[in-house]
Parts: C-alpha cells; structure tokens; sequence
C-alpha cells in the first residue's frame, strides 16, 4: 500500500512535467504546418512566377528576330531608294537630252522645209522655160547632161534630207516618250520604296518599345523570384529553429522525467517513514506488524535497486556494441520529406545538386557532409546527394508528394557508414 501511495505521487508528478511539453510540442507543430504552408504556397508562386518569366523570355527573343528582320529590309529599302534616287536623276538628264535633240532636230527639218519651199516657189515662178533655157544654154552635150542630172539630184535631195530629219524627229519622239515613261515608273517604285520604308521604321520602333516592355517585365520576375526564394530560405531557416526548439524542449523534459523517476526509485524509505509518520499510533501498538512490513519494503527496494542498476549497465552496454558496429554515432537529427515536384522544389523534375537522378530509399539531402557519404537511419542506409537543409537536419527523398506529407516530421538517431 506504501509502495502504490509513492508510486501514485511519482506518477502525479510525472504528469504535471510532462503537460507544458505536450503543450509546447503542439504549438511547434502548429508553427511548423503554418511555416510550412506559407513555404509551399511561396513555392507555388515562385513556379509561376519562373513560368511567366519563361514566357517573357520567349515572346522577347521572338521579337528580337523580328526587329532583326525589320533591320534587315529597312537596309534594302534604303539601298533601292538611294538607287531608285540615282536612276531617276539620270533619266531627268536623259529627257532634258532628248528633248534638246528633239528641238533641234525640228528646227533642221524646218529649215530643210524652208529651203525646199523657195526652191519650189523659184521653180514655179520661173516656170520650166528658166530650166529649158539652162538647158539649152549648155555649150555642149555634156554640160547639158551635168546641168540636167544636178537640177534631178538637187530635187532628190530635197526630198531625202526631208525625209530623213522627218524620220530623226519621228525617232527622238519615240525615245523622248519612252524615257518619260521609264522615268515615271521610277517615281512610282520610288514612292512604293519610300513608303514601304515609313511602314517599316515604324514597325520598328514599336517593336522596339515592346522589347523595352518585355525586359521591365522580366526584370520585375527576377525580383519577384528572388524575393520569393529569400522567403523560401526564410521559412527553411524558421523551420529549422522551431525543431531545434522542440528537440531542446522535448529533452529538456525527458531529462527532467528521468529524473524525477530517479529520485523516486532511490527514496523508498522516505515513503515508507512519511507513512509510519502518518500512524506512528498503529506502528506503536502492532511493532512486529511494522517490522515486516518495512522489512517487505526493504526488500523490495533491494530489489528495484538492483534491478534498476542491471537495467543500466545493459543498455549502456549495448549502446555501446550499437556505436561500434554501426559506424559513427552522429547524434539524434530531425527528419523530414520531400519529392521531385514543384511543391517541395521550386520546378519539377530536377538533378539532385550532386548531379545524380534521385531516388527513393537512396536520396537524403543534408549540408555539412561530402557528397556520398552513407547515413544509417532507422536500419536503412542512405547517401548524401542533395542540398537543402542544415547539418543535423535530413531531409529523405520519395517518389511522391503524399509520401513526403506522409512521413511528416519525425526525429532518430544516425550514424555515419563512412
């Protein structure tokens, strides 16, 4: 009876320690989820902030080869306007030439008209009497034919010098019209070149306004993104010190358990005093009564002592053979999850930092530690081939994003393989 009041009053204790532990772990969790979840939903943005700054990009670029293509035909443009520009010069000159030609051609068919006409005139007025008597007045047969042939080749001239400034003007007009007509045809493509050249410096400068656009835009991503991973690394750092805070705590109140257990187990006696105190009038009147019962109790202090010590050296003795036959004992570390997803890492379907694809049962993330290094953890080897959280916290790869939120939060001892 002594013995169950003592063990009652053990139990009270242990109780009343233990409650503001349980209190303060569940408020740590709480923190945690609500840590954890402005984590996740800050990974969630930044995936979408990486996702429209990858589109930005895209529509950047695709406007950088058309500005470079716009460049390109305003070069062209501007070369066949330039060129356009001399052969319009030049067919001025030409027409200013033929129209020169054309003057002059008329006034030398004017005047072989002209010429002609008096000669006609002289002819008719003199009659063929004056012609006759030319004739006639030959000294000789051969006089009279020279004077008869040069009175015909004077005639046939006539007709072939008008014939052929006739045929000259008919041929500088057929040219004068031409080059007018090649001439106005230039001044059309020229005015095509020149407006086509408008349209393009036009195209030009607003896609160049929204090459401006897209680079602001990108650059107000960037600082998006770099503000939401230093809210990322933020929330790492918040987590890590509510678990190094609940793993202080949680052995802070084991140690304080262990004890108050140990100071119960080692004071048996006081118990049983503080209850012969209680009926020191009983202990009077039944003496042989109370010395078997303090001799049972002494016993069994005996008892409990021994094995409480033999309990001891066992386990000292096999944590002992644990730490050497299991590599080095790093200590007790936090445990946590993670997956490939974009969730747990900014984008899906990334390299572990070590390079290596990551894989389940295999992959832990932890810094501190070369890459490659084995952890034995709860019977199961793994190796360091990812970064992302502190030394003394590991966080174990799986293949899914439930798996991760499945394993939750959890604590055990690890040892180094190698």
């Amino acid at each position: 009876m002594r013995f169950k009041k003592i063990f009652a009053m053990l139990l009270t204790g242990i109780m009343t320690v233990s409650m503001p532990g349980a209190v303060f772990a569940a408020s740590t969790e709480e923190q945690i989820a609500d840590v954890q979840a402005q984590k996740e939903a800050a990974q969630a943005e930044l995936a979408q902030q990486q996702s429209n700054m990858a589109s930005l990009e895209s529509k950047k670029q695709e406007l950088e080869s058309y500005l470079e293509e716009l460049n390109a035909q305003y070069t062209d443009l501007t070369n066949s306007v330039s060129e356009l520009g001399i052969q319009a010069a030049e067919k001025e000159e030409q027409l200013k030439t033929l129209n020169t030609q054309l003057e002059e051609a008329k006034a030398t068919a004017d005047k072989q008209y002209q010429d002609m006409k008096k000669r006609i005139v002289y002819m008719y007025e003199n009659g063929s009497a004056s012609m006759l008597e030319l004739l006639l007045s030959s000294e000789d047969l051969a006089q009279f034919l020279n004077r008869a042939e040069n009175i015909a080749q004077i005639s046939q001239y006539d007709r072939d010098m008008l014939a052929k400034y006739k045929a000259l003007q008919a041929d500088i007009k057929a040219q004068e019209e031409q080059a007018e007509e090649e001439a106005q045809n230039i001044n059309e493509l020229l005015a095509e070149k020149s407006a086509k050249q408008q349209e393009v410096q036009a195209l030009t400068a607003s896609t160049n306004e929204n090459i401006q656009s897209y680079i602001y835009q990108i650059s107000a991503s960037q600082d998006e993104i770099s503000a939401l991973n230093t809210q990322i690394s933020n929330a790492d750092s918040s987590i890590y010190s509510l678990l190094q805070a609940a793993e202080a705590e949680k052995a802070a109140q084991e140690a304080q358990v262990a004890q108050e257990a140990e100071a119960a187990a080692q004071s048996p006696s006081d118990g049983e005093n503080y209850g012969t105190e209680e009926s020191y009038d009983d202990y009077s009147e039944s003496e042989s009564d109370s010395n078997q019962d303090a001799d049972d109790s002494s016993a069994y202090d005996d008892s409990y002592t021994e094995s409480s010590d033999s309990s001891e050296s066992s386990d000292s003795s096999s944590e002992g053979s644990s730490s050497s036959s299991q590599g080095t004992y790093l200590g007790t570390f936090t445990l946590t999850a993670y997956c490939n997803c974009a969730q747990c890492c900014g984008t899906a379907g990334n390299l572990t930092a070590s390079g290596t694809v990551p894989t389940a049962g295999r992959t832990v993330a932890m810094a501190g530690v070369p890459f490659g290094t084995q952890l034995l953890i709860n019977g199961n080897v793994y190796t360091v081939e990812d970064l992302g959280t502190p030394y003394g916290h590991v966080d174990i790869y799986f293949n899914s994003h439930s798996e991760a939120l499945a394993f939750g939060l959890q604590s055990a001892e690890v040892y180094r393989l190698n």
